[in-house]
């Protein structure tokens, strides 16, 4: 299994999924129009061997590495389905009631915990130091025409609650200078969440660089108390490595390629943005925290991890692909009426979820709704569509025709009020305004329908037979 970025670079390389780009490219909006050109056309991953910027040592960019179904699942080892379907072995632990089913319980709940991360002393991210640091060294990316400045776009970020339990999550960081950044926590977040927690000063570590089910770990809507590294470790089968920071009270991955070592402090807020970002339009400038570096070290000829994102389809669909399928054990594990969930790319997956359920009560479409915007980070849903579960959810053909045939606006549909994504630019005010749900599923005579409900169409199924059995006589150019 991969290890580290490094190892992943190696087999992208040998799977014929990376190409180097050894020509001079400026990381102000140069690379990100050549990895944008690269998504959109489901090209490789782009590893540019000589930036413009900076000068001094030599620090490649890596891009698009997640940008394909193929990359991702050797990114995480694994078929989607596959680790699906692990996961929903762990969400149906219960309490057993035979000496069999304890047994094998137990040993569940050990495979979990061998995947938590182990402390070592040995770091190669300890390799170069930069004393005093300076984020100049860094090739950072400015991605769009319109960006407040250049962006750190996939940094791991460690922060600690006030119980001491670790979080990672991916919040964006803005170069103010060699020292300063900005930190765009989002309110709903948990990084946020210590960040009030905190006393005076929160110790952040970011980690650059990471094996990359670790980068897809930080971006995972876990349940909280779940530690993403440990969430890491179960996706590539062995635990993550974690090696102590050298200014403040983190740990972070020990093969990362870059390390920031620092802290936010309360009170102190700067305007951050705007930034052209995964809705395809640019975020509008917000004050957000400071972050102070105070150490930065990397390995030798360290690699530097970058994304653009934009309008869909970008590398960031394929990371929200895997959480839609990764987590959905865990919505049918509280909604077991749950048979399949879509998060369109064009919805970038906060503003749109289809759902196939089976029916087996009245009112049960608005109660799935009301349980979906209930739910961790879905409670940003803006649009939830219920169809039936023969339906095939990924196939949007099928799912407008249910949507346009089977929905009486007046009473299949439910507009309420509460918290959006912070990226939503629509609602009248920030993170607050309208969802919609929409019941496309066969409506009963209990909930106000007082016609006929009309059969589907479907051919005889023995007329089907004749004609297949037949279809060589006819001569037709299809099949």
């Amino acid at each position: 299994m991969t290890v580290d970025l490094r190892a992943f670079i190696d087999m992208l390389e040998r799977e014929h999924e990376l190409v180097r780009v050894s020509a001079a490219v400026d990381p102000y909006l140069e690379m990100a129009e050549i990895a944008d050109r690269a998504s959109k056309a489901h090209g490789p991953a782009l590893l540019f061997e000589r930036p413009q910027r900076p000068a001094g040592p030599a620090v490649v960019v890596l891009m698009n590495q997640f940008g394909s179904n193929r990359r991702l699942e050797l990114a995480l080892g694994a078929p989607l389905d596959d680790l699906a379907s692990r996961i929903a072995g762990l969400v149906e632990l219960q309490v057993p009631n035979s000496l069999i089913g304890k047994v094998k319980a137990l040993g569940q709940l050990r495979e979990l915990a061998s995947y938590a991360p182990k402390i070592v002393k040995k770091a190669a991210f300890r390799e170069v130091v930069v004393d005093p640091p300076d984020l100049a060294r860094l090739p950072v990316l400015t991605t769009w025409p319109g960006d407040g400045g250049p962006f750190i776009t996939l940094p791991v970020v460690v922060t600690k609650d006030a119980q001491g339990r670790r979080n990672a999550g991916m919040y964006r960081l803005q170069i103010y200078d060699g020292q300063t950044t900005g930190m765009h926590i989002h309110i709903h977040h948990d990084g946020a969440a210590n960040f009030r927690e905190a006393g005076d000063r929160m110790e952040v570590a970011v980690a650059l660089g990471t094996d990359p089910a670790v980068t897809y770990a930080a971006t995972a809507p876990l349940p909280p108390g779940i530690d993403e590294f440990m969430f890491a470790g179960f996706l590539r089968g062995e635990p993550v490595e974690l090696a102590k920071c050298s200014t403040v009270d983190l740990e972070v991955p020990a093969d990362a390629e870059i390390v920031l070592e620092g802290y936010l402090e309360k009170g102190e807020m700067r305007r951050e943005g705007p930034f052209g970002d995964h809705t395809g339009y640019y975020s509008l400038a917000d004050d957000y925290p400071v972050f102070h570096l105070t150490a930065m070290s990397h390995r030798r000829d360290p690699i530097y991890p970058a994304t653009i994102v934009g309008r869909p389809p970008m590398e960031d669909a394929y990371l929200g692909k895997a959480t839609e399928r990764l987590f959905l054990p865990l919505l049918q594990l509280v909604q077991p009426e749950i048979v399949d969930m879509d998060l369109p790319i064009e919805g970038v997956f906060h503003d749109c979820a289809i759902i196939a359920i089976r029916k087996t009560y009245p009112g049960q479409a608005r109660k799935v709704m009301s349980a979906v915007w209930g739910m961790g980070q879905m409670m940003f849903t803006k649009f939830v569509v219920v169809v039936d579960e023969h339906v095939d959810v990924h196939d949007y053909s099928e799912v407008t025709w249910r949507v346009f045939n089977n929905v009486d606006p007046a009473r299949d549909t439910v507009i309420v009020a509460g918290p959006l994504d912070v990226l939503d630019h629509s609602s009248p005010l920030a993170r607050y305004g309208a969802k919609m749900g929409i019941d496309a599923t066969k409506t009963w005579p209990e909930e106000g329908h007082a016609r006929e409900w009309p059969d589907e169409l479907e051919m005889d199924p023995a007329v089907k037979q004749r004609v297949t059995a037949r279809w060589h006589e006819f001569g037709l150019p299809f099949a």
